[in-house]
């Protein structure tokens, strides 16, 4: 199982929140996706955060948009005028990630909050996965046909970016915590409903499900080290910190274990 392929046509506009710069780009299958450069400061570790984690989100049942490898021809920066973005697209030609637009979508603001089984659900998903980029400050939520939607995981699995200079340590990624009262819906949530979600969350994720997930990476975003050889010693990896984390919830959940 691979996500789905398009290749851009055309680049239409910058959309300048965060430090990424993602684009907003026109495919061959007619669609309109908001990229996220390979090229870009963060690198492709990003990409593949948004990846395990978004899928991961769909696979739970949580409002993601459709995600897409899309293709960057070498040319579709020739009539750029803007020099940054120009230099954004020129140093990210290939595999990219896109991901569908939600048009008319707003960014959420509060006045039209999520029910709460479902705020409890985007917590704890977040708090599993470390994302500490879900708060009032940058929600990373979406408003769409009165639905909230999530965006944006890149700042997720913030682990990885310390393997090429360490040996992966899931066990101490097991062991951190996370803070629910900084998250945008950790007031909608309480403890009961958190440990109620976690229950659910503990039957339905195991291994077969995680390499599902995993296998939707494309192998050349997957960076080895001198201690992950190839894509599947990468992938490995991940697995093994996301199953550690699971198998440790007092040290994460909010309001702690059942």
């Amino acid at each position: 199982m691979v996500l789905d392929h398009v290749t851009a046509v055309r680049y239409v506009v910058p959309l300048r929140e965060g430090g990424s710069m993602p684009g907003v780009v026109e495919a061959e299958d007619l669609g309109t996706y908001v990229v996220k450069f390979r090229g870009a400061g963060q690198g492709l570790k990003v990409l593949v955060a948004e990846v395990i984690v978004g899928e991961l989100a769909r696979r739970l049942g949580l409002p993601v948009p459709r995600m897409v490898t899309l293709t960057l021809p070498e040319a579709i920066a020739r009539y750029e005028a803007d020099e940054e973005v120009q230099d954004l697209l020129n140093a990210s030609p290939g595999s990219n990630l896109g991901i569908d637009l939600l048009p008319g979508s707003l960014g959420y603001d509060g006045s039209r909050p999520p029910a709460r089984d479902l705020a409890a659900r985007v917590v704890w998903l977040d708090a599993y996965t470390a994302n500490v980029d879900r708060t009032w400050s940058n929600p990373n939520l979406l408003t769409w046909h009165r639905e909230t939607w999530l965006i944006d995981h890149g700042a997720a699995l913030y682990f990885h970016h310390g393997w090429p200079r360490k040996t992966p340590d899931p066990d101490r990624f097991a062991q951190q915590p996370f803070r629910a009262e900084d998250h945008v819906l950790g007031s909608l949530a309480d403890h009961g409903d958190l440990r109620a979600v976690h229950e659910e969350m503990v039957a339905r994720i195991d291994g077969a499900l995680l390499d599902e997930v995993l296998a939707l990476v494309p192998d050349e975003w997957l960076e080895t080290t001198e201690t992950l050889a190839d894509a599947q010693a990468v992938r490995t990896a991940y697995r093994e910190h996301l199953l550690a984390r699971l198998a440790n919830p007092q040290a994460w959940l909010p309001g702690g274990a059942a």
